[in-house]
């Protein structure tokens, strides 16, 4: 365990020991849920029954967060929500890769056309992209996604909603301590204390996780903490205080595999990787404070406030001839970004036109502020370089600034038959840049631009019966480019690329929510999702790539999901996905060298063809079984997801996969102790299949394979005062 985690344990430790009064039994470690959980996302500040919402939104439990799971990924559960595509890419470097409904798809690293929150911090900058590396699993409550037009109502690139709460300290005080170990040197430990004693409450824990890496040249280290503790002012009044911090030094990045590659050697690493050492360093450190005031038996009051700070250095694979350009930025990219934002709310609770009736209306703003430098890849000159994979010459240098300012209400009516909801956003996002960069032949890249939206939802539910719910929804939303995908114009002319415009979404969807037997419940839902001026890649070459609007496009499917047991002991859960996202207008691309020219690509892309990275069809099924007096749980799980094209021309794809898991686990309680131990075999047939692919890669590198059969091996205990 690292020094920096040895000193978060032995401060957890000491508020820990301030604690003294003790609890009449040991709580279990995650209390089971009912199939109806209470969620939050679909109406911001407002609690509802995920049964009675007029949305897609799913909880995975803690429980399923940590139940025979590394703690490390948040793929290693989002496998289950229908609709969510959330591929482990084996590469630390370059974060998972996540996408909703087919949105988010295009990304290449972090997280694109998502909102993503932590303890209802967002971890979406306002130019929507945004970074999970600081999700702490071990310590959560919960996860909730949100799927379809309701997501519309967080604003810009919500083409879904991601967001984890930290779990509540039980009264009393917890210490727990954990590790696991398995396969590639995979080796996680972490501890956490958590407790509540008179008005306060908390949970404060810390993470060190390494791994060697499946492939050659995948070596990852995090080191993580994560804390939230509140403080009851009074009956009506209580403020909570969220700091977290994650630190991944030099985290290697093994790059992509050609189709050549691939089938020659999955483990391998292009011989560019080797050669520049390619690798990512990132440091983040953020703290929030969440107020909230019940002002009378109608209104309350929560105001949230953040601020953080987030720098990155990343070595890539920029060959020395192409850095010769004067427009080229290098090689090597570093971040120091600062951001900070307020949300001011406010509920109202009453009882109208026969029904209860719930109003929320708020103001939200946020600002990054972005000092971007690129740098060299090598020392010496182009024609005779005396290092590589090093820090060079400088050859970019510029302040870039995005803030979003928005204007959000949205009400809810629930009556004996019927439900409705209702809601608006204004949102105004702007950019501006200033370069401190200008040279011959490299011209004033400075500029500033602006957009705006605003996206209604609205929703109703038929509650047919206590036990069956139909809904239909429909939203608009909006999802602008971001600093990075304007930052080039195409034909390496100097300035923001101004021409592109934001993408604009019309949403529909329609479902079902049933529970027909006792212990049993079924959800399933159509959707469809029309865009217009779809942002994709223009042109990708030299370590640049540019941007363009491309038309329309289309997102429609069917998402089903059924969960139940039939007697104390066996149980199972099932979930499948069809999507069909395609293009709908045809267009010119380059993604890859050579080019006619650069600011006229001649790749064409027809009407039909699929968005890549996006499956057809995903699925997903357990069947567990419960031996309660021994302690034990066992699961037998099933993934599939079907081929992916890996770009826009079609012209490859990575197939299709079938991949059996099989997990066990043991729990034990001891008068205050409570213990578990698991198991966990994944690919358990040992499939060779690619695990994610790097959509529109410039030098054909598309593939990302997955491991074989590799095990886990973890266990934990709790210690209650």
């Amino acid at each position: 365990m690292t020094s920096k985690l040895a000193l978060a344990a032995a401060a957890l430790a000491t508020f820990q020991a301030a604690a003294q009064t003790p609890l009449p039994s040991v709580p279990a470690p995650d209390a089971e849920r009912t199939l109806r959980p209470v969620v939050v996302t679909p109406t911001p500040g407002v609690a509802q029954d995920a049964f009675d919402t007029p949305a897609s939104v799913d909880v995975v439990t803690g429980e399923q967060l940590r139940n025979a799971q590394l703690q490390v990924n948040m793929s290693e559960t989002l496998v289950r929500v229908p609709g969510v595509v959330a591929f482990n890419r084996q590469n630390y470097a370059q974060d998972l890769q996540i996408s909703i409904r087919g949105y988010g798809a295009r990304s290449t690293f972090g997280v694109r056309g998502l909102r993503l929150y932590s303890d209802g911090i967002p971890a979406t900058a306002p130019d929507g992209q945004g970074q999970i590396s600081h999700f702490d699993l071990s310590s959560a409550d919960r996860l909730e996604v949100l799927r379809g037009p309701f997501s519309a109502l967080y604003g810009n690139s919500s083409g879904g909603v991601i967001a984890l709460f930290t779990a509540d300290g039980l009264p009393g005080t917890q210490f727990e301590a954990g590790t696991a170990f398995g396969s590639d040197g995979i080796r996680r430990e972490n501890v956490r204390v958590a407790g509540d004693e008179g008005p306060w409450n908390w949970n404060l824990s810390a993470s060190h996780f390494a791994t060697d890496g499946f492939r050659d040249h995948s070596a990852a280290s995090r080191d993580g903490v994560n804390g939230k503790v509140r403080f009851t002012a009074s009956p009506d009044t209580r403020v909570t205080l969220v700091l977290n911090s994650v630190d991944m030094p030099h985290v290697q990045d093994p790059l992509g595999l050609t189709r050549e590659e691939l089938q020659a050697n999955p483990r391998g690493v292009d011989p560019t990787a080797l050669q520049f050492n390619t690798r990512k360093s990132v440091n983040q450190t953020q703290g929030g404070i969440i107020v909230e005031h019940r002002v009378d038996e109608v209104n309350s009051v929560k105001v949230t406030t953040w601020y953080g700070q987030r720098s990155t250095e990343q070595f890539q694979a920029i060959p020395v001839g192409t850095q010769a350009a004067a427009g080229s930025p290098g090689g090597v990219i570093e971040l120091d970004r600062s951001y900070g934002g307020i949300d001011a709310q406010w509920v109202a609770r009453m009882r109208a036109f026969g029904g209860g009736l719930a109003l929320t209306a708020g103001v939200l703003t946020d600002r990054l502020n972005e000092h971007r430098q690129g740098f060299n890849n090598f020392t010496g000159t182009v024609a005779a370089p005396t290092g590589l994979g090093v820090l060079g010459a400088l050859r970019r240098d510029e302040e870039n600034h995005a803030r979003s300012f928005d204007q959000y209400a949205q009400g809810t009516w629930e009556g004996e038959r019927w439900s409705f909801t209702a809601g608006l956003r204004h949102s105004q996002v702007k950019f501006d840049s200033a370069d401190h960069f200008i040279t011959t032949g490299n011209g004033d890249d400075s500029g500033a631009v602006r957009y705006s939206a605003t996206t209604p939802v609205v929703g109703a539910v038929y509650h047919v019966s206590d036990t069956l719910n139909v809904y239909a929804s429909a939203g608009r939303g909006f999802e602008t480019p971001t600093l990075n995908e304007i930052s080039n114009r195409p034909g390496a002319l100097p300035g923001l690329n101004l021409d592109l415009r934001p993408a604009t979404s019309r949403q529909y969807e329609i479902g079902v929510k049933a529970e027909p037997v006792r212990n049993w419940r079924v959800n399933a839902a159509l959707f469809e999702a029309l865009t217009s001026d779809e942002i994709a890649v223009l042109t990708n070459q030299g370590g640049r790539s540019t941007f363009q609007n491309v038309g329309a496009t289309r997102r429609r499917g069917l998402e089903t999901a059924i969960a139940g047991s039939w007697d104390a002991a066996w149980s199972t859960y099932a979930t499948l996905t069809f999507l069909d996202a395609t293009y709908r207008s045809d267009f010119l691309t380059c993604p890859g060298a050579p080019c006619p020219t650069a600011a006229n690509p001649a790749v064409p892309v027809a009407a039909g063809n699929r968005m890549p990275g996006v499956p057809r069809v995903t699925a997903y099924a357990e069947l567990a079984w419960k031996h309660r007096p021994w302690g034990l749980e066992t699961a037998l799980e099933s993934r599939y997801i079907a081929r992916l094209p890996v770009n826009d021309s079609n012209s490859d794809f990575a197939p299709a996969a079938t991949i059996f898991s099989v997990r066990a686990s043991l729990v034990q309680k001891v008068s205050r102790w409570s213990f578990r131990e698991f198991l966990r075999l994944d690919n358990l047939f040992d499939r060779n299949y690619v695990g994610s692919v790097i959509v529109n890669e410039g030098n054909r590198r598309f593939f990302e394979p997955a491991p074989g059969r590799t095990w886990l091996l973890g266990a934990n205990a709790v210690y209650a005062f």
